[in-house]
């Protein structure tokens, strides 16, 4: 029934608007694409969760001999007549279903998919790369993005925290401040999706989880686990943390390589507050009140991510966090 509501929500003209619309996302995947171009020339290839086809459509003009398109929303039916309208019904096979149910009599060469969430992990997508990847990838096969990491840092965020909360200590002259317990709590209970810039984060960023598309299995996806210490680069009131991510399309001569002789060879779409803005912007777990924190003072905890056992499509976060003697847990 979960899946029902999810599935129907990206059956909305207006979700595909805004992500096609986002030039860093759409851009970078044909860009990768065409990278990888010799790996797709005359291959079969699986667009997991494909939406209006875009991005199997790029990949039957890199000249890919076969593409299934798969999407268990209704917009398939509509990328059914996109592939239509561009001469390409004998390459794309539009299939209308889940990655779990539809069935492919092949193996395919290459995965591609743009399933990353709002916190990379939010939606739980990665789940159907994954059982893409194990039912049809042949050996040595190539999935596009090949690698993700999230990333977190503590944030100071002076202006939204003014503009939600401190607003009430004087509306048109009068006394609100008796609003702003339930203000924190409307403004900060839950994850706030919005961009930053690099001048609110406090410190560089750790790592919170990094996945390889190839190894990563489904049981990692539960429950994702990190501990975190950072040292504040300034004074500043600290607001919260920031979580970003990052995806890089690698071909399967790196992958299987720890560490890449030089990185910045491989293609990377980021979300970073640095990057170019994209439509998954940063997340923002703010605190209800702000922390001061002193140049150079440590900032320690963990943070969890686990899918939400009502709806794994959902996720729930529990963050610890403890600094000058003082412990937090939101």
């Amino acid at each position: 029934d979960f899946d029902v509501a999810y599935f129907h929500s990206y059956a909305h003209v207006g979700i595909h608007e805004e992500m096609i619309k986002d030039r860093a996302r759409t851009e970078t995947y044909r860009e990768a694409i065409m990278q990888h171009q010799s790996l797709i020339e005359g291959k079969v290839v699986v667009d997991v969760g494909c939406g209006t086809g875009i991005l199997s459509i790029f990949c039957a003009q890199a000249g890919a001999k076969r593409v299934y398109a798969v999407d268990a929303s209704d917009i398939a039916v509509q990328a059914k007549e996109v592939v239509k309208a561009n001469g390409l019904s004998d390459k794309v096979i539009v299939l209308h279903g889940r990655v779990e149910d539809v069935e492919i009599d092949e193996e395919v060469d290459v995965i591609i998919s743009e399933w990353m969430g709002y916190m990379l992990l939010y939606e739980s997508m990665l789940g159907s790369v994954i059982t893409a990847r194990d039912r049809w990838l042949k050996p040595g096969g190539l999935i596009l993005p090949s690698h993700a990491t999230l990333y977190m840092a503590p944030i100071s965020h002076p202006d939204r925290y003014s503009h939600s909360i401190d607003f009430w200590r004087n509306v048109y002259g009068i006394d609100m401040s008796a609003m702003m317990q339930l203000a924190k709590q409307c403004a900060f209970e839950e994850p706030s999706v919005e961009s930053i810039s690099g001048e609110n984060v406090l410190t560089w960023p750790e790592v919170v989880k990094h996945i390889d598309c190839k190894t990563i299995k489904i049981q990692e996806l539960d429950s994702v686990t990190a501990r975190y210490k950072f040292n504040s680069m300034m004074r500043a009131p600290m607001h919260g943390f920031a979580f970003w991510f990052d995806v890089e399309f690698s071909g399967p001569s790196t992958v299987n390589q720890k560490k890449r002789t030089n990185p910045s060879d491989a293609l990377v779409l980021s979300t970073s507050p640095e990057s170019p803005p994209t439509h998954w912007q940063q997340t923002i777990v703010y605190f209800y009140d702000p922390i001061d924190v002193e140049q150079d003072q440590v900032i320690e905890g963990s943070v969890t991510l686990s899918q939400s056992k009502e709806n794994k499509r959902f996720m729930n976060i529990h963050l610890e966090y403890s600094s000058a003697g003082r412990s937090f847990v939101k």
